[in-house]
């Protein structure tokens, strides 16, 4: 994962797990209050105060893929404060930003092509919550499509693999997200939630069934030696970006 910058082809180094909390919070919003402009960030959402706010950053990988980081230090999944009562639906404003996409890649992309990713404590490299929001990839659309029997409004274990690895999914009716917020989504399925949260990841994808629209949400699970090396070098699973693709080849097929 690399990060927009200022300045193209001058990335803030992975290696650095607070790099796009230093560009967030170091550049974006001290340009904001200086400028009235969020550079490099693309927009920064202070309607709520800081604590509630959020960033959308163009990341440097793919022709298409941006990043949702809220303004406020939340260190990823496992933080609890993502499923306090006033929570900020970080996943609504992720999939309002699926526009995004469409627009840097020319063309219109229907919501089944969109996918918002965020990686497990163990599968990510960064120290600050992002969402990934980016186009789903070909292979995750299509086995998503043999599925689309096993998928409904309760917890479904996929009877076959994404990716190499195990998910479970549901349905989640509705144009948008609304109130739904996947983070309590998942947390009401899991016994212990403080526990547990870290060693998940989530996946949502635009959908459409019977004529109505919605999303199916995915969750995997990392595994007990699961680890990040690099961006580029995850062990084991819970890294729900591996089903998106930052190249977006379905958005070439459909051309």
């Amino acid at each position: 994962m690399l990060f927009g910058l200022a300045a193209p082809g001058r990335p803030a180094f992975a290696h650095d797990s607070d790099a796009i909390w230093k560009i967030v919070h170091g550049r974006c919003l001290p340009s904001l209050q200086a400028t009235h402009t969020p550079a490099p960030c693309v927009s920064v959402d202070l309607a709520g105060g800081e604590t509630r706010g959020f960033a959308i950053l163009k990341d440097i990988e793919g022709a298409s893929q941006y990043l949702l980081i809220p303004t406020a230090k939340i260190t990823g999944i496992e933080s609890p404060a993502i499923l306090a009562p006033d929570a900020t639906n970080y996943f609504a404003h992720a999939w309002d930003a699926v526009t995004l996409v469409g627009e840097r890649l020319g063309r219109v992309l229907p919501r089944r092509d969109l996918a918002l990713a965020i990686n497990s404590e163990r599968g990510r490299s960064q120290n600050q919550l992002h969402i990934h929001v980016d186009c789903i990839s070909v292979s995750a659309r299509a086995a998503l499509d043999r599925a689309a029997v096993h998928i409904g409004t309760h917890w479904q274990m996929l009877p076959r693999r994404l990716a190499l690895h195990r998910y479970r999914a549901i349905w989640l009716p509705g144009e948008e997200l609304g109130d739904t917020n996947p983070f309590q989504v998942l947390a009401h399925s899991l016994a212990d939630p403080g526990i547990e949260m870290a060693r998940h990841t989530l996946v949502l994808v635009g959908a459409e069934r019977h004529g109505q629209s919605g999303f199916i949400l995915l969750d995997g699970r990392a595994g007990a030696l699961s680890t990040t090396l690099s961006p580029r070098i995850k062990l084991g699973p819970g890294s729900g970006e591996e089903l998106e693709d930052h190249s977006c080849r379905i958005a070439q097929e459909r051309s």
